[in-house]
This record gives C-alpha cells, structure tokens and sequence, in this order.
C-alpha cells in the first residue's frame, strides 16, 4: 500500500557571505516570515519547513495552498526525496513521478533521443523500459526529425514537448506536481492534458501544490495550507480552501 509519512521534518538551508548586520536581518526576517535561525557573520540558516508532521495514505488526492515562499515547493522536493530532512523523519512507500522539473537533466548539446535517455535516467526508469517505449515517446513529442538534432536549435514549444513527453511516459504510485502543466499549442495541449489526466487517475497518491480554489476543489480530497514552513491548517478540501481563500 502507497503512502508518504512525514514526522517532525524540518528543511534548513545555509546561507553563506552573509552578514549580522541589524537591518538585513531584519530584511531577511522579513522575507522568510521570520524563519532565520543560526545567524553568524558569514553563516545564517533558513528553515524552509519547521517540523513538519503529516500522513497522506493510498486514494488520497492533497492539494498544498499558501503564499508564495510558504514552502510548497520545498515541501514538494521532501516528500520527492530531493532533498532530505535536515532533522525529522521521511517515509515513503510506492514509486515516485516527480513533475516539479520536466525539464531537469534536459542537456541542450545532446539531441533529443539521446535526451529521452538521460531524462529517463534521472528518473530512475530503467533502459530497457526506455527502448520498449522510445517511438511512442518521439510520436508522442511530435519532433519529427528534429528528434536526431541537438536540443539547442528547438524552439521553447519543441523544447518543451520533450521534456513533457518523457516525464510522463510512465504512471506512478505517488505523483508530485507543482501547478497542472500546460503544454504548447492547443493540438498538444488538449494531447497533454489527456496524459495528465490519465496519471492522476493511474496514481495512488497526488499532491499537487496550486494557487487556483476552483481546481483544487475539483481535484482534491484534502488541502494542507502551509504558512512560513508550517501547516497552518490541514483537512477536507472544502474546508481548508474556505479557510484560506473565503
């Protein structure tokens, strides 16, 4: 069974050359919501998550509200594994679709096949399911024989197509998303869109982060509103998006 389990986790994050100086301090105090900590002439900490506690379990659909800089997107890289908990606990259990960066690993002097690969690798998918699936990924991309050329000649759109196309190639048990992706023109928008649905209803677990009520309502079974690193308010959909938006 999929689930993710968060206990106490805390994100921290140096920040060095920086300075004791009384009025950045107080700049940056203000700019992180106070969350400063450990401040020393050439070393301060920023605390992204402040112990953080939560349990999302298998038919679970969570959306993450909150202000930009609330920690949406950390919270997000935690839960992927990117980053690890600075102290606290992470467990997960279940394959990960992370969709935060589709574009990561995206290498602009190698074509776009070779791309396919390295994309995947970052990913975890293994080579052989890579071939097994590789012209339903280059038909899905619509580059034609430009999938032979180095990604520095695409356009944003063709560069883009790519990376969507081989990030979402595979279903996962967990899937993590910051925002709903939209993808290039209308033709594969409506293509990328079909794909995207057909993850979510494929997955066990969706957390997706979105400044957009009406959406998360229509998509999630839970909210989490994060304020400065910590769950202001975690519940029913309806009930949080209320709370938070009115």
């Amino acid at each position: 069974m999929a689930y993710i389990t968060l206990k106490d986790a805390s994100a921290d994050f140096p920040v060095y050359n920086s300075t004791s100086r009384s009025w950045k301090k107080a700049v940056l105090d203000v700019a992180t919501g106070g969350r400063v900590i450990g401040s020393e002439k050439r070393h301060m900490t920023v605390r992204a998550l402040d112990a953080l506690s939560l349990d999302i379990r298998e038919g679970e659909r969570v959306g993450l509200v909150g202000h930009n800089g609330a920690g949406k997107s950390t919270l997000l890289r935690m839960l992927s594994g990117v980053y690890e908990p600075t102290s606290g606990k992470r467990e997960v259990e279940g394959d990960i679709k992370s969709l935060i960066d589709i574009s990561l690993g995206i290498d602009s002097e190698a074509t776009g096949r070779q791309n396919i690969f390295l994309r995947s690798a970052m990913m975890g998918i293994p080579v052989k399911t890579v071939e097994a699936n590789l012209d339903d990924i280059i038909a899905f991309s619509k580059l034609g024989q430009y999938i032979e050329m180095p990604v520095r000649v695409y356009s944003s759109g063709m560069h883009l197509r790519l990376a969507f196309a081989v990030s979402t190639f595979m279903p996962a048990d967990i899937l993590l998303m910051d925002e709903w992706i939209s993808v290039g023109d209308q033709d594969f928008a409506e293509k990328a869109e079909e794909r995207l649905q057909g993850l979510v209803n494929q997955s066990k677990i969706l957390v997706i982060a979105s400044h957009s009520p009406d959406f998360l309502r229509s998509i999630c079974t839970r909210v989490i509103w994060l304020e400065h690193g910590e769950i202001r308010m975690d519940g029913p959909a309806n009930d949080v998006l209320l709370a938070c938006f009115g």
